[in-house]
């Protein structure tokens, strides 16, 4: 099975550009933000915009496989101003991902700001069935691995697992979840090491499960096994290095889950296309 690989691409100048930049760099898949990721809201869409975003996707065989939420958003915030704020943010979110037919919202969990793992996590869940009873949408909120920075969860599978195991009924069907190698490096899962990498990825099947496991960040990682950092390398730049990625792609367990890059890039957008070549030599050779 040939992996779907592509990367994040900037809607700037228009929806349908982030198309032509993945087309630019022979993605496979994209993921976008909807709107600026630093604020609470954006602006409309034109009908003319989303035609042409969804023609240019049917024609260039890219598929937008998610968009990424608001940094600003933090569903776990003891502030209860902060966590309406959020909720209302996630629902604007959801109705975005609809309208352009964006099947999955990629979403950070959240950051507990001092109430304690336990406080943050049960008010993720409620925010997160706030939000989902609020919209019909067919998108799936996926939850992403963190880093564990800060106060920030989501950094071990058990966190991912609670959340989706006492979200209710109704909102669990439309939970997923989004793996980062670069978070997952930080947090303390050696991706190098092939039999405990081979054990990580048992440990999401049984925890998460196959079929919540809807989209794969791949980033290196500036910062060293179990450092907590957050700070994104260039495939093979890093700490986790090619091994690590080779150990990934070449799990079968993972092969139908799309892969985007999030790795630094300039406006000619080089460094992706060279990345993406990078990641399919180590499946072809």
């Amino acid at each position: 099975m040939r992996h779907r690989l592509g990367a994040h691409e900037s809607i700037s100048g228009g929806l349908s550009w982030a198309i032509e930049r993945g087309y630019a760099v022979g993605a496979d898949v994209i993921q976008i933000f909807t709107k600026s990721n630093h604020q609470w809201s954006g602006g409309t869409y034109e009908s003319a915009d989303i035609e042409l975003f969804r023609a240019r996707a049917v024609e260039t065989g890219i598929e937008v496989v998610a968009s990424h939420a608001s940094y600003l958003i933090n569903l776990a915030s003891p502030d209860r101003s902060l966590r309406r704020k959020s909720v209302a943010a996630l629902v604007d979110e959801i109705a975005r991902c609809d309208q352009l037919g964006i099947p999955n919202l990629v979403i950070h969990p959240g950051a507990h700001v001092g109430s304690g793992e336990t406080a943050g996590l049960r008010a993720i869940v409620r925010s997160l069935n706030e939000a989902l009873s609020r919209t019909d949408a067919g998108v799936c909120v996926c939850l992403e691995s963190t880093a564990g920075q800060g106060s920030t969860l989501g950094y071990c599978l058990e966190h991912l697992s609670q959340i989706l195991n006492e979200a209710n009924s109704a909102t669990a069907t439309r939970l997923g979840v989004c793996l980062d190698t670069c978070h997952l490096f930080a947090a303390g899962y050696d991706l190098r090491d092939p039999d405990r990498c081979e054990t990580t990825i048992g440990d999401i099947i049984r925890l998460v499960g196959s079929a919540q496991l809807k989209v794969i960040h791949l980033n290196d990682s500036q910062g060293t096994l179990g450092s907590r950092k957050d700070r994104h390398a260039h495939i093979g730049g890093g700490e986790l290095g090619l091994t690590g990625f080779e150990n990934v792609l070449r799990d079968d367990r993972l092969a139908a889950v799309p892969m985007i890059l999030e790795t630094p890039k300039e406006e000619d957008l080089v460094e992706d296309l060279l990345n993406l070549l990078l990641l399919r030599s180590l499946v072809d050779e």
